[in-house]
């Protein structure tokens, strides 16, 4: 009965279950919590000084998220996909990790230089994002996830929008440092989770700025 409904469900709307269990399992490990944590830092880390100015493009994160999953929806079925299965496969591999390898970091300034409007902000982050469960960094894997569905899309596949998309990325991961919500080990390994896991998504994919590129290689809604 279950499996009758769900296929009744178009698949579009079915790959977005995802986020909520996502949600819960993550937050019941937040919640529940351990007296084992790992505390990740490597000397890099030290030399990283805090700019609260970084707040902006790690909330940015959110829309850059969520801009995928809009525009794969409606316009691109094939690249919402492709999103949703790199997200599906990192994230559940790193809750496995914060699982069986919890960690956490004590990177935040005890005190702020100033108290500008960015560093309010950076405050409220630290009271609403604890700085457990961070390696592999979430924040990193979400804007490889981003980053990798939009060069292969429909739209952003132009070289314009991959230098774009690729530049936002790379702000937002610079973000989680810089703001110290991570080390450079959880960029580190988030990036090596997400390489090593792109061929598994991607390997079958042709470049849509192929002009031999037919229909049948994509499928996109409302054509």
């Amino acid at each position: 009965m279950m499996r009758k409904i769900l296929n009744n469900i178009p698949e579009r709307v079915r790959v977005l279950f995802f986020w909520p269990i996502f949600g819960a399992v993550f937050w019941c490990m937040e919640l529940i919590g351990t007296d084992n944590y790992h505390n990740v830092h490597c000397f890099l880390d030290d030399k990283i000084p805090f700019c609260e100015y970084f707040v902006i493009p790690y909330y940015f994160w959110f829309i850059f998220l969520m801009g995928m999953v809009i525009y794969g929806f409606f316009w691109d079925e094939t690249a919402l996909k492709n999103y949703m299965k790199f997200t599906a496969i990192t994230y559940t591999v790193t809750l496995f990790i914060y699982a069986v390898y919890p960690t956490a970091q004590d990177l935040r300034p005890v005190s702020f230089e100033s108290d500008s409007f960015f560093t309010q902000i950076v405050r409220f982050a630290y009271k609403v994002d604890t700085n457990t469960n961070v390696c592999p960094s979430i924040h990193v894997l979400g804007s490889m996830a981003v980053y990798f569905a939009a060069r292969k899309s429909r739209v952003f596949g132009k070289m314009v929008w991959r230098v774009a998309f690729c530049a936002t990325a790379v702000l937002i991961t610079l973000s989680t440092l810089f703001i110290k919500q991570h080390s450079v080990l959880d960029v580190v390994f988030a990036v090596i989770l997400g390489v090593a896991v792109y061929p598994f998504v991607y390997k079958k994919d042709k470049n849509p700025q192929n002009p031999a590129q037919t229909k049948e290689n994509y499928t996109y809604i409302n054509q």
